[in-house]
C-alpha cells in the first residue's frame, strides 16, 4: 500500500479495487454485493464508471450494460456525501440522459449502429468532456476519502 501511494493516486485507489475485486471472487453479483459496505460498492462503482467513461464516454456505459449499476444505485448520493459534488451532479445528469435514450442505447447493435450513436446523441459528449477534465481531481479527492475512511475499504495489519 505505501508503495501504491508513492506512486500516486491512481495507484492507491486501484489497490483498493484491487483488493475488494479479490474479496468477492472478481465478480460482483447481487450476492456478493451484499457482503460489501456502501463504501466498497460506491468505489466499485467509481471503477466502472471510471473505466467505462474513459474508454467511450457514457454512451459506451449504457451500452454495456452499466446504467442500472450505476444510475439505480445511490452512487450520485454516495459520491456527494465523500465530497464530490461536481461527479454527483455530472452523474444526475448522465441519468437524466439515460432514462431519455436508453431504450435506444441499450439494444442490440452492429458496431456501426453503435458507432453512429454518438453522432446521434451530442448531449452526452459535453459530460464527457467534464468527466474527462475532472477525472484527475476526482481521483485525488477518491484517495483522500480513502485515506480518512480505510477502515470502510479494507482490513489493515500491521
Amino acid at each position: 500500500m505505501r508503495q501504491a501511494a508513492a506512486d500516486g493516486n491512481d495507484a492507491f485507489v486501484q489497490v483498493f479495487i484491487d483488493g475488494i475485486r479479490s474479496a468477492i471472487g472478481g465478480e460482483l453479483t447481487a450476492e456478493t454485493m451484499a457482503g460489501l459496505n456502501a463504501d466498497q460498492v460506491t468505489l466499485l462503482a467509481w471503477d466502472t464508471l471510471h473505466g467505462e467513461v474513459m474508454d467511450g464516454g457514457f454512451v459506451q456505459l449504457i451500452y454495456n450494460g452499466y446504467g442500472l449499476f450505476i444510475f439505480k444505485n445511490p452512487f450520485a448520493k454516495a459520491v456527494k456525501l465523500w465530497g464530490l459534488r461536481e461527479l454527483s451532479g455530472l452523474v444526475y445528469e448522465a441519468h437524466t440522459l439515460w432514462l431519455k435514450h436508453r431504450e435506444k442505447i441499450e439494444r442490440e447493435l452492429t458496431d456501426e449502429e453503435f458507432m453512429a450513436l454518438f453522432e446521434q446523441m451530442p448531449e452526452f459528449d459535453d459530460l464527457d468532456d467534464q468527466f474527462i477534465e475532472n477525472e484527475e481531481d476526482w481521483t485525488l479527492a477518491i484517495a483522500h476519502y480513502i485515506d480518512e475512511h480505510i477502515e470502510n475499504f479494507a482490513t489493515i495489519e500491521a
